[in-house]
């Protein structure tokens, strides 16, 4: 099919593309090819997602010479068509929001023509894809956290198994999984007649002062099915932690030509070694796609977006909501803003004045995404400035201001040497 266009406005970039509507099961493609003289021809296909008809979509785009294709980022529907395409052919992977067709006209195949259209005359900007090494950091960091998160759940129905049966020991022990808290729960499972000497051969480090507390703390009614409660909830405890620790190691693997890098981001206030490892495996470990650092917080959603009309500026809500890498940084901003005489801590309470705690921790994660940028990009290593900076900095403003202050209250100020 050949239709002839008016490409004098809009030049033509790709002059040989292709648009893909991904679904679960089956997938649109539309070819376009430009004739050198205005004109371009388009090619409709039809393929399924199984492995072999992938392959069979990938030999048609190389026998039509394409050298690029577009598609929507729809869930993981993607990676399957991206795993055939690398390698052979530029894939240009495409946020969903950016490009809504127009409404009442919205079927796979106008889709795919539509992304096919935009392609053609460079309209379309491309999402990061990482590098497949990149991609297996990230898998294990991101299964780390759910984890993590899923250990610390279990952890708090331990605590409310042990308030439902009157057993106290969380209020007499900072942690409950520590060695102390750990040996009592032994001890509640295997029975219930306990004597002080038992309680003294559980307790341990500062704990042991506190044998008497730690006795009435589990005096209760712990009865056989909390011991069954009990158990299983430890299983389950103990099967996260040990799966936590082989994605360490596994971690610890596959990124251990990256430790001088890894090395350098702990050094900056807030980040561990897990959040080190967590931030490279979102970003990678040369920032290429980034041209600058306002770029890749923006990616993020660490600093505000545009809403502007008739003039007037309305909300200024970043669009990006959930980012794995936005939700790392908040946590190594709250971290940094602990850390005694920094600089981040002192911006954050000069800040926090004004705007609140929530934009104001959001500000301090913009400034570190900064910093990490140009420790990875170009190598530098992370300085902090102090909390006397910023007093230093503003230091005439300040001393202007108190001058104009006091001049109002009928006094002078008068500089003098300390």
């Amino acid at each position: 099919m050949a239709q002839r266009n008016n490409s004098e406005i809009v030049s033509v970039v790709h002059r040989i593309c292709c648009g893909l509507d991904v679904h679960k099961e089956m997938i649109e493609a539309c070819l376009l090819r430009s004739d050198g003289v205005g004109g371009q021809s388009m090619e409709l296909r039809h393929f399924a997602t199984f492995t072999d008809d992938l392959l069979r979509l990938r030999e048609w785009l190389l026998e039509h010479e394409c050298p690029i294709v577009a598609m929507e980022s729809t869930g993981v529907y993607w990676r399957p068509v991206h795993n055939i395409l690398e390698g052979h052919i530029e894939v240009i992977l495409v946020n969903a929001r950016h490009i809504k067709n127009v409404p009442g006209r919205k079927t796979d195949v106008e889709d795919s023509k539509w992304l096919a259209g935009l392609l053609r005359h460079g309209l379309l900007r491309g999402s990061f894809i990482p590098p497949h090494e990149v991609r297996q950091w990230r898998d294990l960091t991101r299964l780390r956290r759910s984890y993590v998160e899923s250990l610390s759940d279990y952890k708090r129905r331990t605590h409310k198994l042990f308030e439902t049966a009157n057993i106290k020991i969380d209020s007499v022990v900072s942690d409950l999984f520590g060695t102390t808290g750990r040996n009592l729960m032994a001890l509640l499972i295997t029975g219930t007649d306990f004597t002080p000497a038992d309680i003294a051969k559980c307790a341990c480090g500062k704990l042991k002062s506190k044998q008497e507390a730690l006795y009435r703390a589990i005096q209760g009614f712990f009865t056989d099915h909390h011991r069954y409660l009990l158990s299983l909830l430890l299983e389950t405890i103990a099967v996260f932690e040990t799966q936590i620790e082989s994605l360490n190691a596994r971690l610890r693997t596959l990124m251990s030509s990256r430790e001088p890098l890894l090395e350098r981001l702990m050094e900056v206030a807030g980040i561990s070694e897990v959040s080190a490892r967590a931030i490279l495996a979102e970003i990678g470990p040369t920032l290429d796609t980034f041209r600058s650092s306002a770029a890749l917080c923006s990616w993020a959603g660490l600093c505000p977006g545009n809403h502007e009309s008739a003039g007037k500026r309305h909300s200024g809500k970043s669009p990006v909501r959930k980012h794995h890498l936005k939700t790392i940084m908040i946590e190594v901003a709250w971290a940094a803003i602990k850390v005694k005489a920094s600089y981040y801590r002192d911006k954050y309470y000069r800040l926090k004045t004004r705007r609140g705690p929530k934009k104001s921790i959001l500000a301090i994660a913009h400034r570190l995404m900064k910093a990490i940028y140009h420790i990875i990009k170009n190598g530098a290593r992370f300085h902090d400035l102090g909390e006397a900076f910023l007093t230093q900095k503003y230091a005439p403003v300040k001393l202007a201001r108190l001058k104009k202050q006091a001049h109002q209250l009928g006094f002078d100020l008068v500089a003098q040497v300390a």
